[in-house]
């Protein structure tokens, strides 16, 4: 009978070690952040991919998947990403799940300085060229890091308008920082003069635009000239 008990306290020991040890890895596993998420803003271009951002918090060793949670630090996983770039705001939180999650916003280029190759962002800043994307924005020329708040309120105005953004391909500074539009498909250019009184000078561009349409002679003007603020003076070819 004694032998029988040794036999069976055997296996039930052997199983009882078992279930220790996965009980031990499971719960180590749960300490630890089971899978990295990046989430982009949706609709936005990638100017930084999903690719990039795991490989900056691993160059960095500020997350991965496997890292204990207790060493996880949230905010200097935000700070590191609020100091790339590319990126304008980044949350990080960690899931119930054991997820790492960041939601990022991206900068938003609304013009590119031709020579000095950075864009113009929303909110008036540098920005770097990205290596994954262009952007299809104006094209900003005799614009350097001195005068880019000169060119800003008027290349802004032209970014929130959709009549405008389909028609200005480019903005040129001129001396005295006035300013000349170039258009798309249209063989005449726009002087803007300085930028001020920029919604009165678009306003009376759009009406001109309209009208010079419906009379099919935009073809016969080879300059525009908006600077006088309450009227449009035109040059024929």
């Amino acid at each position: 009978m004694k032998h029988k008990l040794k036999y069976i306290k055997l296996p039930v020991l052997l199983i009882l070690v078992a279930f220790l040890f996965g009980f031990a890895e499971k719960r180590n596993n749960a300490r630890k952040v089971s899978e990295v998420k990046v989430q982009f803003i949706a609709g936005e271009n990638l100017y930084v991919t999903e690719e990039a951002v795991n490989k900056l918090l691993i160059q960095n060793d500020v997350a991965a998947a496997g890292i204990d949670k207790e060493i996880l630090d949230l905010n200097r996983v935000e700070r590191l990403l609020n100091n790339h770039d590319m990126i304008e705001n980044a949350e990080a939180f960690l899931s119930l799940d054991g997820k790492l999650q960041t939601k990022i916003s991206q900068r938003k280029p609304i013009g590119r300085i031709v020579g000095n190759s950075f864009y113009l962002d929303k909110n008036g800043l540098e920005m770097p060229l990205s290596p994954y994307y262009s952007a299809r924005v104006p094209l900003l020329l005799d614009i350097d890091s001195s005068n880019i708040e000169k060119v800003y309120p008027l290349v802004s105005y032209i970014q929130q308008d959709k009549f405008l953004t389909q028609h200005i391909t480019g903005v040129r500074r001129l001396p005295g920082n006035k300013f000349e539009l170039q258009m798309r498909k249209l063989d005449f250019k726009v002087y803007f003069g300085k930028a001020e009184n920029i919604a009165l000078k678009f306003n009376n561009f759009k009406a001109f635009y309209k009208k010079a349409l419906q009379d099919e002679k935009l073809e016969t003007y080879k300059k525009v000239n908006l600077q006088f603020g309450d009227q449009v003076v035109c040059t024929k070819k």
